[in-house]
């Protein structure tokens, strides 16, 4: 009886030790399965991009992403686990064409298939509005979107589940504004831009910079951004006069624009371009198609270090991201083109906000965290900080004036406030 009453006292004793842990465990468990795109060991994120279609040279920018997260998930971070807290992040992006219909879709294919925690970095003003409304319905995070429109920050209280992340066109277009209005205040401006809300959101930045200036703008022609040919709307600011040009349109319709411009023997003293299509390998196909000449002493702003310039090519941040992107990036990737580097560069910022999302992340937690974003990203210009508050959603509101020089852009100037 008494081995029989000892045996038993011993069952209950591992029992009482067993089922609270077992207990602890399925409560861990549930709570990482209780926010869609988490658990124990990853987090998926993803997002949309114009792999293929009218924009497709932004196609190093998911794929720069997937390298740094490839890294991430690879190396010890601040805590000494790998990933994001012991979760590997899995990155999944679709292409859309650059269509906004494509990108409702794909979203909601990120959505209830791949269950992601958040949309990141997805690309494209339109298509950004197109699913804007989705995303705040469902409470679903539309984290750092690569588009500077004005909307993402002007409008936080209607749509708090999304922030854009670069500065916005309408600061960035004023910064074109206040520097023409002082260095050339007789100039005849010619305005070619895309026409959609990311074109003019640009023009009206221009305008406001321009202020009293503004009936310096002698032409304003658009295109849509499924045109093959401007060479009408060209040929009709060749003959308003104008002899400062400004670009405010996507990598390819402004090698486009280029090319037919020097083809219609239009040769502007000043040409501005938006700092979307401002990258050297951009303005490289550019003189390829219209001649180094052409494009040289054409003026931008930057707010990202130039990987492609010699003033960085020993800066530490700068070597890495060669590096990293040479093991873990797409065989064959030109460490050179810039959009890979800003896809480092975003990258990092949105390792930042899952790592302050906390232990346990929620999207509640991950929208706290993207309302108190406040550091210093090492891939930007020295000086420009990464900071949002409740009522400030532009993370980042600062810039440099650049010029293209001898196959490369070079910084000028002070930084320029955006806001």
């Amino acid at each position: 009886m008494n081995r029989a009453l000892i045996a038993l006292a011993a069952v209950l004793t591992a029992l009482a030790v067993s089922i609270p842990g077992a207990f602890g465990r399925t409560q861990l468990n549930a709570t990482a399965s209780a926010t869609p795109g988490v658990t124990a060991s990853t987090i998926t994120i993803g997002g949309t991009f114009p792999l293929s279609g009218p924009a497709s040279l932004y196609a190093p920018i998911p794929r720069g992403m997937e390298a740094y997260f490839n890294w991430v998930n690879t190396r010890k971070g601040p805590d000494g686990k790998k990933g994001i807290r012991g979760r590997r992040i899995i990155w999944k992006y679709y292409d859309d064409a650059y269509n906004p219909a494509q990108t409702v879709q794909l979203t909601n294919k990120l959505i209830l298939e791949d269950k992601v925690f958040a949309d990141v970095g997805s690309l494209g003003t339109e298509h950004n509005q197109a699913i804007r409304p989705l995303l705040n319905d469902r409470k679903i995070p539309q984290v750092l979107i690569a588009t500077g429109a004005s909307y993402w920050g002007l409008q936080y209280k209607q749509f708090p589940w999304t922030m854009g992340w670069q500065p916005d066109y309408i600061a960035e277009g004023r910064a074109y504004g206040e520097w023409i209005a002082k260095n050339a205040p007789n100039a005849k401006i010619a305005v070619f831009y895309q026409n959609d809300d990311y074109g003019k959101d640009y023009l009206r930045g221009l305008k406001i910079g321009l202020a009293s200036k503004k009936s310096l703008i002698v032409s304003e022609q658009s295109y849509e951004a499924t045109d093959t040919s401007y060479a009408s709307q060209l040929a009709r600011q060749k003959a308003s006069g104008a002899d400062t040009w400004v670009l405010l349109s996507i990598p390819t319709p402004t090698v486009r624009a280029l090319a037919t411009a020097k083809a219609l023997n239009w040769k502007p003293d000043t040409i501005v371009i938006n700092s979307v299509s401002a990258i050297d390998g951009v303005m490289k196909a550019a003189a390829a198609t219209a001649g180094p000449a052409y494009v040289n002493g054409a003026i931008s702003t930057a707010y990202l270090k130039n990987n492609d310039n010699p003033k960085y090519a020993n800066d530490p941040i700068v070597t890495q991201y060669q590096s990293l992107l040479a093991k873990y990036g797409p065989s064959g990737a030109d460490p050179k083109n810039s959009f890979y580097f800003y896809g480092f560069a975003k990258a990092y910022d949105v390792v930042k906000l899952l790592y302050n999302a906390g232990k346990n992340p929620t999207r509640a937690s991950l929208l706290k965290a993207m309302d108190s974003m406040n550091w210093v990203n090492p891939y930007m210009i020295k000086g420009i900080k990464v900071k949002t508050g409740k009522t400030d959603h532009f993370p980042i509101s600062q810039m440099k004036l650049v010029r293209y020089e001898n196959g490369t852009f070079t910084e000028f100037g002070p930084l320029i406030k955006g806001r």
